[in-house]
């Protein structure tokens, strides 16, 4: 009787295929997630400060008007509802405009900011000859430059 010899095609993945796959994976994920981090930080850094110039754009309209600069409820000092003011989840503002239009607004990230700008402050001033200067006070050591918006500088 003749032997009769049957060739079997391999099924399915080897360990070391299998292996190499997950190593693969492991790398780039090593490299996308603190890009990914760094991208979160910076989104919510220019979120808290695009929130801050509708409150600068809605000064400069209620003084262009002649409105005044009481940008507060009889509840809370510091506080902006008299301009519009929403809260976010994401920073709280206030904001303090003299007589002569001279002040500042502020945006301190908090609530579900990410570790890296949590506790960072966005401050916009506005000068006597109604100039705004944007500055941050970056608290967390995390704080990296680059979460910098343009137009801003750090302290």
């Amino acid at each position: 009787m003749k032997n009769i010899q049957m060739n079997h095609a391999q099924k399915g993945f080897t360990l070391i295929e299998l292996m190499i796959v997950v190593a693969i994976i492991g790398i780039l994920a090593a490299i996308a997630i603190p890009q990914y981090q760094d991208y979160t930080a910076r989104t919510q850094v220019n979120r808290a400060y695009s929130e801050l110039n509708n409150y600068r754009t809605a000064i400069e309209e209620r003084l262009t008007r002649g409105e005044g600069t009481d940008m507060t409820d009889d509840s809370e000092d510091g506080d902006l509802d008299a301009i519009g003011f929403t809260a976010s989840n994401l920073s709280t503002a206030s904001g303090d405009i003299d007589a002569d239009g001279t002040g500042t607004i502020t945006a301190t990230l908090d609530g579900n900011s990410g570790a890296s700008v949590r506790g960072a402050t966005i401050n916009l001033e506005r000068t006597d000859d109604g100039a705004w200067e944007c500055t941050i006070d970056d608290e967390p050591d995390a704080f990296k430059e680059s979460y910098i918006p343009t137009g801003c500088s750090n302290t």
